[in-house]
């Protein structure tokens, strides 16, 4: 990606040439390699080289046109600047969206060295004697058919016609492992794990192959569960997923298009178990590849959804913010439309529980530890959920895999139901989140 001062310098130069008073551009990069494998040989490498800016210009009735290219020398900046000034005559003249009032704020971070990338060759074959130390692992596994190894390269800018000017770089590596089960005479069973670092030297791949197969032979021995309503336990990941799936509930701009289970004046109002706090926090020092300005150049923070079951506020764009009489709180993506995304959710525990619970004292609990089919069984407007899962039923410490069952309820009621949230976090892609116990539950067995 070009340098962004000269970016910046050669936008202007092309504003002043085509009479363009307002834009603003954002840009990112990215330099990835990924391998698969399958069966001890490479299945698929790739290596790619992506960027893109996105343009937008305001015109002199202050409607904005916008534009993407990946064409990001002098002449490419010209043509995306006229076409989106063109374009900006057919613009939307209600709530046009506007520079953030943050763009131009300082940002107190200090530029994160890159990790160097290793060869594609040494990819393959980390990823190579995983699969092969966790087929060893039982001779119940009989592949890893979902596997993958990455690392990238990420560059960020951002910039206006008012001097803004921000650029960020940082490197990420990934490992997920995904197992499949062959016993005679018995269900196919599957179990996976993942690990993030910045780079590929410091990938936790033993913890990953560890999880995995300990997972995996944890589901060999099952039965079926009863249907019936359970106290349940929730896993870091399985909870954050439904959390992510009713994000609506925390989107400003999701509450403005009345897509929503919130409404403006929820804010103050207990939603929630007093136990439950949910912090969206981009700046955690958990989240590797921490992004320090989001689309609109607005500086991330750490903002407070939830605190001890209180609704406290709401994530929100420039726009959406100056319409609920806010401020941006760096959650914006520009695109042709301007959405509202969490950055990486830190939940924990609120007000203290009246009993500590445990695994290892509790009868007849059900532990999930992932939900799948959330794009079919959750009605996000409804608030209601119906999702298969991975688990097992827990009595005493003695983990017991659950052959095949789906867990079912109201979000809200679900999060009002909480009964105890652990000290100890999880890390997970989307964010950091201890266990959390539920009571009541719907489980249906097969």
């Amino acid at each position: 990606m070009a340098n962004i001062k000269e970016m910046a310098t050669a936008a202007k130069e092309s504003a002043a040439k085509l009479g363009i008073k307002k834009f603003d551009i954002c840009g990112s990069a990215a330099d990835a390699t990924s391998v698969q494998v399958d069966q001890g040989e490479p299945k698929q490498v790739k290596a790619s080289n992506l960027s893109g800016v996105t343009v937008r210009v305001w015109n002199e009735k202050n409607t904005m046109g916008i534009t993407s290219t990946t064409d990001v020398d002098a002449t490419g900046l010209e043509l995306a600047l006229k076409t989106a000034y063109e374009a900006s005559f057919f613009g939307v003249k209600e709530n046009v969206p506007d520079f953030s009032p943050e763009a131009t704020v300082p940002i107190d971070s200090t530029p994160e060295e890159k990790s160097p990338q290793v060869p594609v060759s040494e990819v393959i074959e980390s990823l190579l004697a995983a699969e092969k130390e966790v087929i060893a692992a039982h001779p119940a596994i009989a592949g890893v058919p979902y596997n993958g190894l990455s690392q990238r390269d990420i560059d960020r800018f951002y910039l206006n016609s008012e001097g803004a000017m921000r650029a960020e770089s940082h490197s990420l590596a990934s490992i997920y492992l995904y197992t499949k089960t062959e016993e005679e005479g018995k269900k196919p069973r599957s179990a996976g794990a993942f690990r993030i670092s910045k780079g590929l030297n410091d990938l936790d791949i033993d913890g990953c192959i560890q999880e995995t197969t300990e997972k995996t032979i944890s589901h060999l021995n099952y039965e079926k569960v009863a249907s019936g309503k359970y106290t349940v336990v929730f896993s870091a990941e399985a909870f954050l997923s439904l959390l992510g799936a009713f994000s609506n509930l925390f989107n400003a701009q999701s509450i403005l298009d009345k897509q929503s289970l919130s409404t403006p004046d929820d804010i103050g109002k207990e939603i929630a178990s007093g136990l439950l706090s949910v912090c969206d926090d981009a700046l955690h020092p958990a989240n590797v590849g921490a992004e320090t300005f989001d689309g609109e150049g607005t500086p991330t923070r750490k903002i407070s959804l939830i605190e001890n079951g209180v609704l406290t506020s709401f994530l929100h764009s420039a726009g959406t913010a100056k319409r609920m009489n806010a401020k941006p709180t760096g959650n914006a993506n520009i695109g042709a439309k301007v959405t509202v995304s969490p950055n990486f959710y830190h939940v924990f525990a609120g007000a203290p529980a009246e009993k500590e619970l445990s695994l290892d004292t509790a009868e007849n609990v059900i532990f999930i530890d992932d939900v799948h089919a959330l794009h079919a069984g959750v009605k996000s407007l409804q608030g209601s959920f119906s999702l298969p899962f991975d688990g097992w039923i827990v009595n005493k410490g003695v983990k017991t895999s659950i052959e095949s069952a789906t867990v079912a309820g109201d979000f809200l009621e679900l999060l009002k139901s909480i009964v105890f949230v652990e000290k100890e976090a999880e890390l997970t892609p989307g964010g950091v989140c201890p266990k959390i116990w539920v009571e009541g539950l719907s489980i249906t067995g097969e």
